[in-house]
């Protein structure tokens, strides 16, 4: 390269699932049948619904144009409309709503809304790796604080100190959480909220699993008293209504937040497709029908993936939410890294190594459920097979 990359890289790599995904295509071009149970790549249709609108929309030769920076209202009010029947939180369409292409353009876009250099920002450990890298790009610095299973994987304050906590802007939370499954609840999120107002700190909840696998009322932080005062929630359609590849996302908060994310959105996207937004409409009119028989699908899986886990001699809470299976690793295994690489390289099984999503991961496994029984199956009879080897 003639020019230097920004010094605002040398933290960042390239994300692992991407250079795992080559590893992967690779390896398999070179004959060997991997199954990929690594990533949350949601492999169930659509509802004939969503399908039908989005071809519908395709269809019609002047839908084709560039699109407003907030959606169009009809998507918006479906969004709140969604969140009232979902959390029975109320939010005002045309302001207290924002459609994203994902939500994962959205943990950048409140990086860089409401960051300066030097900032300091709360990250889970362990968590979403994008959290630390979308820190590092707005050019700010991120500060762990831990998870613990001896928690129930809710976060652990105490060890962060007080002057930390002054320097603060922005908390990051993920409930139900990734990639522990653990539900999360109202005690976590009032305690978190008067945390924020000490401090004067924002509150992100990263919450697009709340309707995978859940058994009980779906949660939002929103839900809890003068949350808008100091939360914003995240929230996507690319796990719980399987349109992972049409990047339909939200961020829910009051009006100052959503106009202060929304100067750094409308300078760098040109709007939402909109066939697409005709889509998401109809996926968020989906029957609880419809969400019971994905949920349904999970579950036979999950069966699958507890009896690979119990093959390994893992650990793991059964009452996990998401599409996911974290579990602990036995001791007997020097490190994560040793088993997952033996499974990948001896059984052509891709199992995702904890330690991606920090520290507290690095004796943790997790198996994704977004394949079918059929590969789940295969997965734990060629693991079985070379298990002796480890």
């Amino acid at each position: 390269m003639i020019i230097q990359a920004a010094n605002k890289l040398q933290h960042i790599n390239e994300y692992y699932f991407s250079m795992k995904l080559k590893q992967i295509a690779q390896m398999r071009a070179e004959g060997k049948p991997i199954i990929n149970l690594g990533i949350g790549n949601p492999d169930q249709a659509p509802s004939t619904a969503t399908i039908d609108a989005l071809i519908t929309a395709a269809a019609n030769v002047t839908n084709h144009g560039y699109q407003s920076y907030i959606g169009i209202p009809e998507l918006r009010t479906a969004l709140s409309n969604w969140y009232k029947k979902t959390y029975e939180v109320a939010l005002q369409p045309t302001t207290e709503v924002l459609p994203l292409l994902g939500s994962k353009e959205g943990i950048s876009y409140i990086s860089h809304a409401f960051l300066n250099p030097g900032d300091k920002v709360l990250v889970p450990n362990p968590g979403y790796p994008t959290y630390t890298s979308a820190t590092y790009l707005a050019g700010a610095e991120p500060v762990s604080y831990n998870l613990d299973a001896s928690n129930n994987w809710a976060p652990d304050f105490a060890s962060i100190s007080e002057s930390i906590l002054h320097e603060a802007k922005i908390i990051w939370i993920n409930y139900p959480n990734m990639p522990t499954g653990a539900a999360g609840n109202q005690e976590i999120f009032s305690n978190i909220i008067a945390l924020a107002k000490k401090y004067n700190i924002l509150v992100v909840n990263d919450n697009p699993y709340s309707l995978v696998l859940n058994e009980g009322q779906p949660v939002s932080i929103l839900q809890t008293a003068q949350a808008k005062d100091v939360c914003l929630e995240l929230n996507s359609l690319s796990k719980s209504h399987n349109l992972a590849g049409a990047r339909i996302g939200m961020i829910a908060g009051s009006k100052d937040y959503i106009d202060t994310i929304l100067k750094v959105k409308s300078n760098v996207d040109s709007g939402m497709y909109l066939p697409v937004q005709h889509a998401a409409i109809a996926a968020l009119s989906n029957s609880d029908e419809w969400h019971l028989a994905r949920n349904n699908e999970y579950k036979k899986r999950r069966i699958l993936a507890y009896a690979i886990m119990d093959e390994l001699e893992c650990v793991y809470d059964t009452n996990q939410i998401g599409m996911f299976l974290w579990a602990k690793i036995p001791n007997h295994y020097e490190n994560v890294e040793v088993l997952t690489e033996h499974i990948l390289h001896d059984a052509n099984v891709f199992i995702t190594p904890g330690f991606i999503f920090g520290s507290n991961g690095e004796r943790y496994i997790r198996i994704s459920l977004c394949s079918p029984e059929k590969d789940l199956q295969e997965a734990l009879i060629r693991i079985k097979n070379t298990k002796s080897s480890v």
